[in-house]
Order: C-alpha cells, then sequence, then structure tokens
C-alpha cells in the first residue's frame, strides 16, 4: 500500500465507520484506491504545471512544478481520501489522543529541540 492508501484507511476506519465495516476487503480496496489517487495526482499535477517556460530558471521550474504537485493533492485528497466525517463519528478522539504522537504532518511542530526539526 502507497501512503495514500494508508492515510485513506486511517481516516475512513475513524471518521467513516460505517463505509469502512461495509467494505468485505480493506487491504485490496485502500491499495487499489491508494493507487488510483497516485495516478489522479501524478496526471493532475502534470496538467496544472503546464509546458516549460522559455527562459525559466531550475529554482523557477522546481517551484511551479512542486506548487503544481501540492495544489494536485490537495484536490484529490479532498476528493477521494480526506472524504467529510459521517454523522456521530468519534470526533472526540483527537483529545484522548497522546501528547506524544502530533497530527499527521505537522511533528516539526511539536519538536521539544529546534534541533529535532
Amino acid at each position: 500500500m502507497n501512503h495514500y492508501a494508508v492515510m485513506a484507511q486511517e481516516h475512513w476506519a475513524r471518521w467513516l465507520p460505517s463505509r469502512y465495516a461495509a467494505i468485505s476487503d480493506p487491504g485490496s480496496f485502500f491499495s487499489e484506491l491508494g493507487t488510483r489517487a497516485e495516478q489522479r495526482i501524478d496526471s493532475l499535477a502534470a496538467e496544472l504545471a503546464g509546458d516549460d517556460l522559455p527562459g525559466e530558471g531550475y529554482l523557477a521550474k522546481a517551484g511551479r512544478l512542486g506548487e503544481a504537485r501540492h495544489r494536485a493533492e490537495q484536490i484529490v485528497l479532498s476528493e477521494e481520501i480526506l472524504l467529510a466525517p459521517e454523522p456521530g463519528a468519534d470526533q472526540d478522539e483527537d483529545q484522548r489522543a497522546s501528547p506524544a504522537e502530533p497530527p499527521w504532518g505537522l511533528d516539526f511542530l511539536y519538536a521539544q529541540n529546534p534541533q529535532d526539526s
């Protein structure tokens, strides 16, 4: 499973418990979902980035491609992976989470020492 599949499986298990319970083979389902999401992100990022610009330097191109990838990820994640919670999903789990486990992708904000990040 790629990281999009893992992200989806964790999100759905917590926020979409009814839909998650209805999946007969979660491993296969989320593996396929992650693969499709990755392919869609790749193709959308290429489309958003467009063609190389005349005289575009290395840093400008890297920035343009990175921004296109980021925008494509935001679009696909919101449409296919990180769906809105079901009514009644456990929204209080955040308060019970271990303080040693920061939210996904925000580890650097919770580092005890500035050298850790």
